[in-house]
């Protein structure tokens, strides 16, 4: 895996968490507003969006570079739009990185020909 791909992957990984908590953060503030009078939807909202955004850059950036299959790309972006997807998300691109990085390794040192 070249540094482009990973340094793809890894701000993916990064803007999943956030986002899935914003999220989640954004559901609360929903039902807070209908039954208190507390009301922080719209900064909330705003916060949600711009991380959603940028998953969403992110998200085409590592797919472009990657070259995941249709499915698993559209399973990353399904993922986004589930309140803890993004947790999901995150660890599953941790193991990704994990693994290309053994794979790496293993053809460096000349364990596999791969």
């Amino acid at each position: 895996m070249d540094l482009k791909t990973a340094s793809a992957i890894r701000r993916l990984r990064l803007i999943s968490a956030p986002e899935a908590v914003s999220f989640l953060i954004l559901l609360v503030c929903s039902v807070l507003k209908r039954t208190t009078d507390f009301d922080a939807v719209r900064p909330m909202g705003m916060i949600h969006g711009v991380l959603f955004i940028l998953y969403v850059i992110f998200w085409l950036d590592a797919w472009n570079r990657t070259k995941w299959s249709a499915k698993t790309g559209i399973w990353y972006f399904v993922l986004s739009v589930l309140p803890t997807g993004g947790f999901f998300a995150e660890r599953r691109l941790r193991r990704e990185a994990e693994d290309a990085v053994i794979a790496s390794r293993a053809r460096k040192e000349g364990v596999v020909g791969a």
